[in-house]
């Protein structure tokens, strides 16, 4: 039953989730070191000193979740292959025991009627890898284009919506410029030279999944709306929108990196780095674009007494700045304003003309266990007022097929180690006991055939 991008007049569903916050299972079957192992086991790197060794143990109790995406009624499930699963390594020698993982959670989703859509990379670079350099070197990005092909023989026969990256901007600058994601690295210009290298990966590996007859290859990326606060901040917010935004849909859409970025990364000017052609291979290589969107940014000039948030330091080259944060506010701190997203979805598709996916799209609350059950009514009146700002893209003529939530499970949320939870179901921390909320009996209500709202797609 296997489809390939979703189409019709109604959006398709989905959940969506990520290897390293989810399987555990590090040192099990194979598996190599991944930089966010290295990075979580440094004192103070996650704010409660915890790792991805356990996470959720989804490694061994896939099918416990696969059958609660089936019961949510969505038609879509959005993973990712561990790299380190699949090559130790990062190149070489093929972990066979990683692949049959992969095979047969394909599998159990495919006999659950659900659909598996597979991102290549979710951050999770072996640490192989960055030994030799990571995601500023070039090689990284050949070395990616063999994975994928890796990963597409085995699994290929049965999936058919690809996604190379998720989030190349916080691969590249929250992991090379601010040092707040792995590997920790704190060298400015080192993040602008490792988005061209994601944007050189993507295009190698688009090149080669399409001559080996993929035809529904994307990228997901997490876009987001720049209001400046004042008439004065608005030439660093087009700065901060080069950063975030067109490095990665400049190549797509027009195989090159726009004057303004430029001015702010001269680094992407320097020809022994963008090397002749690197740019004519990723425009048009994707045929759809993901979009994972959380809150919009209000940039405000920066008062140099007042503390600036980490990531301000994940633009290099860019005016500094503060960002206003408006209430509402999710628990992790983020704004709440699905006008955001509906501009997103908007300008994204008026500058590709692909359609497009809501890859992601989810909030953190506070979630507090009170007998047994999760009444998460703030994450339902998010996840409703997004699903609102969709349709309305829709409606002004964006291409969007499907809206995919973030996350199906409480997870390691990165830095935030296990202090965050964007779940639609709860996880015991001490037994990892799935119990689904408040927000997952919502949505699976808004799914349900009778309420006439949706189609599973």
């Amino acid at each position: 039953m296997t489809q390939h991008l979703p189409a019709g007049p109604s959006l398709a569903y989905g959940v969506a989730t990520a290897a390293y916050q989810i399987e555990g299972a590090t040192s099990e079957d194979g598996r190599g070191a991944s930089i966010w192992d290295t990075f979580a086991a440094r004192p103070g790197a996650t704010r409660d000193g915890r790792d991805g060794t356990v996470a959720c143990e989804s490694y061994h109790r896939f099918t416990e979740d696969l059958d609660l995406v089936r019961d949510l009624g969505v038609g879509w499930y959005r993973f990712s292959i561990a790299w380190p699963r699949v090559l130790p390594e990062g190149t070489g020698r093929i972990e066979q025991r990683g692949l049959d993982y992969y095979d047969r959670l394909v599998d159990a989703a495919l006999d659950r009627g659900v659909n598996p859509t597979a991102t290549l990379y979710h951050w999770d670079l072996p640490q192989a890898l960055e030994n030799r350099g990571g995601w500023p070197e070039r090689a990284t990005a050949e070395a990616f284009a063999d994975y994928a092909m890796v990963v597409h023989d085995r699994l290929g026969d049965r999936v058919h919506v690809w996604a190379t990256h998720n989030e190349p901007w916080c691969a590249a600058y929250l992991g090379y410029s601010a040092g707040v994601h792995a590997p920790g690295r704190t060298e400015g210009g080192a993040g602008h030279r490792a988005a061209h290298h994601l944007n050189l990966a993507h295009g190698l590996a688009a090149a080669r999944l399409h001559e080996a007859g993929v035809t529904d290859l994307g990228i997901v990326l997490n876009l987001a709306p720049y209001w400046p606060e004042t008439p004065e901040a608005a030439e660093a917010a087009d700065e901060l929108d080069a950063l975030r935004n067109r490095i990665w849909l400049g190549p797509l859409a027009e195989g090159a990196y726009d004057d303004g970025l430029l001015r702010v990364a001269p680094e992407l000017a320097d020809p022994t780095l963008v090397r002749d052609g690197d740019l004519a291979l990723v425009r048009g290589s994707a045929d759809w674009v993901g979009i994972n969107y959380y809150t919009p940014f209000r940039p405000t000039l920066a008062d140099p007494a007042v503390a600036r948030h980490p990531e301000v330091e994940a633009y290099p080259g860019a005016t500094p700045v503060s960002f206003v944060v408006r209430e509402p506010r999710t628990d992790i701190g983020w704004e709440v304003d699905p006008a955001g997203l509906e501009e997103v979805l908007v300008e994204t598709h008026r500058r590709t003309g692909l359609p497009l996916l809501v890859t992601e799209n989810g909030a953190a609350c506070p979630d507090p266990v009170v007998d047994g059950v999760v009444d998460d009514q703030d994450r339902i009146d998010y996840l409703r007022g997004h699903l609102a700002a969709t349709e309305r893209a829709r409606e002004a003529g964006a291409d969007v097929r499907a809206y995919i939530v973030w996350t199906l499970l409480d997870n390691f949320e990165w830095a935030e180690g296990y202090t965050k939870t964007f779940g639609i179901v709860h996880v015991d921390p001490d037994d990892r006991t799935r119990t689904p909320k408040a927000s997952y009996h919502w949505l699976a209500s808004f799914l349900a055939p009778e309420s006439g709202t949706a189609s599973r797609g």
